[in-house]
């Protein structure tokens, strides 16, 4: 238990320093947040009232996607790997430190836009807090488990990237925190409801926690989860 606690805190502090998690998980996602906060609550003043969801679900978004694949890549697709079986240790254990870390750092950023949209643009706070982190978590959770298989699947950095961008922008753009997701014609709808991320915009409004809004997620965390096992013994075969 020792180790492990050692092994995520040490992730932790390679990931303070990684530039690549600070742009995904802090810089980027709280100017987005600056700039298009101010011009959603000025077009649509209704907008104040889901800003603070819409601005996290954006946040998460890119943090998992972006963010978390290029450090498995680096660590299982490097000599890291072979460090880690020439001591013993586990190959899970690089997949859980870095899930940890990256889902307290998303997180953080969460807790900034929350403390700070009420103040800047009189944004409404959930009407039930304790109930808002709790989906939030596992929504960060879902999102993170699929940055996850993109991390463990592609080994180029190209082609992740690539990949990575064509589950994002649609996340985004189909999701429901731009515009009203019924505003799309029918398609569009019904393939913004194959990514996580409009079901978790769902489950994090108010009265929003409700199992019509997490079957979904927790199907998608159960299937990751697997596939991350299939996926972590073939890199342990390799």
């Amino acid at each position: 238990m020792s180790a492990f606690l050692y092994g995520v805190s040490l992730q932790w502090k390679l990931d303070i320093r990684s530039k690549s998690l600070l742009v995904t998980c802090y810089i980027v996602p709280l100017i987005f947040f600056a700039l298009m906060g101010g011009i959603f609550t000025s077009i649509t003043p209704e907008m104040k009232h889901t800003l603070i969801q819409s601005m996290v679900v954006m946040g998460v978004s890119m943090g998992a996607f972006i963010g978390l694949p290029p450090s498995l890549i680096e660590t299982y697709g490097s000599d890291i790997k072979k460090v880690y079986k020439a001591n013993g240790v586990p190959l899970y254990l690089g997949l859980v430190s870095m899930f940890i870390s990256a889902f307290v750092h998303l997180m953080i950023m969460c807790v900034i836009i929350f403390l700070i949209a009420p103040i800047a643009f009189d944004a409404t706070l959930p009407t039930n807090i304790p109930l808002f982190f709790a989906a939030l978590a596992i929504y960060i959770a879902v999102s993170l488990s699929i940055g996850s298989i993109l991390g463990l699947v592609v080994k180029n950095q190209a082609k992740l990237t690539m990949i990575a961008q064509l589950i994002f922008l649609p996340s985004i753009m189909l999701s429901g925190i731009m515009f009203p997701i019924n505003l799309l014609p029918k398609a569009l709808e019904v393939i913004g409801k194959i990514f996580p991320a409009s079901w978790g915009y769902q489950l994090i409004l108010n009265n929003g926690f409700q199992f019509k809004n997490l079957w979904y997620l927790l199907l998608v965390i159960f299937v990751a989860l697997m596939l991350c096992g299939l996926l972590l013994k073939r890199q342990k075969s390799n």
